[in-house]
């Protein structure tokens, strides 16, 4: 039998907050590596690496919702069990907002974007961001989720819109050879 813990929420968001910071620093770490070694080509296996890390995502958040008996639909990503990201620590907050009659999810404080500007590698920092379009995909290859702004870029904040993939999109995405990144253009 396990005895529950139980620890103040502050000291939980830290905790979140230092598995972030290691999160970012391995994205860094392994960026830079790649880069140094292998140049462009680099940029490329590491978008790959997203690619299927954020596919992974996808499929796992995908079974999750199906298993609940919910349509892998936008509204559904993230519903229920299938939540993929911690509540809190990896950011200072979010909100919900409508710009231009679109719906948006604005995240201030993204910490991993504050690892990469301590280090000033915010450009190789960003390519990690490249998750959210993989990962939507990833879990309805109809939607992808882009940046409307962009920390990592200069922005304030980080925007989130969910925006329907074109036939072009889904077919350059889901091939080995093709250049993706086009599909998030707030990050190219």
């Amino acid at each position: 039998m396990s005895k529950r813990k139980e620890i103040p929420l502050d000291e939980a968001e830290k905790e979140v907050e230092l598995a972030s910071r290691r999160i970012g620093l391995l994205h860094l770490a392994y960026a830079e590596t790649l880069i140094d070694e292998l140049g462009e080509e680099g940029k490329k296996v590491i978008l790959e690496s997203i690619k299927n890390y954020g596919l992974k995502i996808g499929a796992e958040v995908k079974k999750q919702v199906e298993e609940e008996g919910l349509d892998p639909e936008p509204d559904n990503f993230g519903k229920g069990s299938s939540r993929n990201l911690p509540k809190f620590g990896m950011n200072d907050g979010a909100e919900e907002v409508t710009v231009d009659g679109e719906e948006r999810l604005r995240v201030h404080g993204c910490v991993m974007a504050k690892v990469w500007e301590e280090y000033g590698q915010e450009e190789i920092g960003k390519l990690y961001c490249y998750v959210d379009p993989a990962k939507y995909m990833g879990f309805n290859h109809r939607y992808k989720m882009v940046h409307t702004k962009n920390e990592p870029s200069g922005d304030d904040f980080c925007e989130f819109a969910i925006r329907k993939t074109s036939e072009q999109e889904r077919s350059d995405f889901s091939s080995e050879m093709a250049d993706w990144s086009y599909i998030d253009e707030k990050l190219e």
